[in-house]
């Protein structure tokens, strides 16, 4: 997910495409300059993945046990409790529990490594589907996240990370199971102006200063920002007929939604009021795991029909 270009009067939308086709993701996608239109979240009386759900993680390329350590412990402090200090990021996904049907709690599984990027270094959606296939269990997400010398396609194009369904033949090859899968990449190299905004300057508008990273890793930091944003997207709008607004071809989702907003104020461009630590001077909204901060995005509050911020 990330920076996009923005104008005092139109906004640069990025939003996650879901696919009809079981095969394609859904993903984060730059489109043309659109309106700002009111945001009316639909249940489209689908499945959600709601309970414990497993996050299975499949790294692909070279990552740093640092960076490696900065993930898990976001995806850890989803579900802290009430010792961390508020604001924090188990507050952030709380607000998936206003979707219909439930809480879900998610939990770090199985890690993979593919340090020798076993598929080359150019993937396509296909190749991001066979290896999130490889980790799949039952109620389960299988993210593959891409180090910074990987290209992905569409990647810094159009999506900075993406989520989507498929199915697999299990046992004697007679049966099927579908499983909810994500991408995220590590835009560092490659593209921070578009995938890790506020933390780079905008790639196109206007060129405000960035905001300090919290775990000094602006391309880590921005992946944070795009997990945050697929997973929301995985949980209410799994396959495709669960929340979104707008066509089911190109919907926007529970963070989709609210894209660019970070705190109380946020306009186009301006990412809005953040703490801000005052011995590192880095900008965070939520607190995590371990004495972490990360600056997480608003999402879509169905009980308030707007788009929540923590600050």
């Amino acid at each position: 997910m990330a920076s996009s270009a923005f104008s005092p009067l139109l906004l640069i939308i990025l939003f996650i495409t879901f696919s009809p086709d079981p095969t394609s993701a859904s993903s984060r996608k730059l489109t043309a300059l659109v309106q700002e239109q009111p945001l009316k979240m639909k249940y489209h009386n689908g499945a959600l993945l709601k309970g414990n759900i497993t996050i299975n993680l499949i790294w692909y390329g070279t990552f740093t046990p640092a960076q490696r350590s900065i993930i898990v412990d976001y995806l850890s402090s989803l579900n802290s409790g009430h010792s961390t200090p508020s604001p924090s990021a188990a507050s952030w996904w709380r607000t998936t529990e206003n979707y219909h049907g439930g809480a879900s709690t998610v939990v770090v599984g199985i890690q993979t490594l593919d340090e020798k990027y076993s598929l080359g270094k150019s993937l396509k959606t296909s190749h991001l589907i066979l290896l999130a296939s490889k980790a799949n269990k039952l109620n389960s997400i299988n993210v593959v996240l891409t180090a910074k010398d990987v290209a992905v396609d569409g990647f810094c194009m159009n999506r900075c990370g993406t989520h989507g369904s498929t199915r697999v033949k299990t046992g004697s090859g007679l049966k099927s199971t579908r499983f909810a899968y994500a991408w995220v990449g590590n835009s560092e190299s490659l593209c921070p102006g578009q995938c890790a905004w506020p933390f780079h300057q905008p790639m196109y508008g206007p060129q405000t200063p960035p905001l300090v990273s919290p775990n000094g890793d602006v391309g880590v930091d921005g992946m944070i920002i795009n997990l945050g944003t697929v997973l929301a997207g995985t949980v209410t709008n799994p396959f495709n007929n669960g929340y979104f607004q707008g066509p089911v071809t190109a919907p926007l989702e529970a963070v989709s939604a609210c894209t660019g907003v970070f705190g109380s104020g946020a306009y186009p461009g301006n990412p809005g009021n953040v703490l801000v630590d005052k011995s590192s001077g880095a900008s965070y909204n939520a607190h995590g795991e371990k004495g972490r901060k990360f600056l997480l995005p608003a999402m879509w509050d169905p009980k308030a029909s707007k788009c929540a911020t923590l600050v």
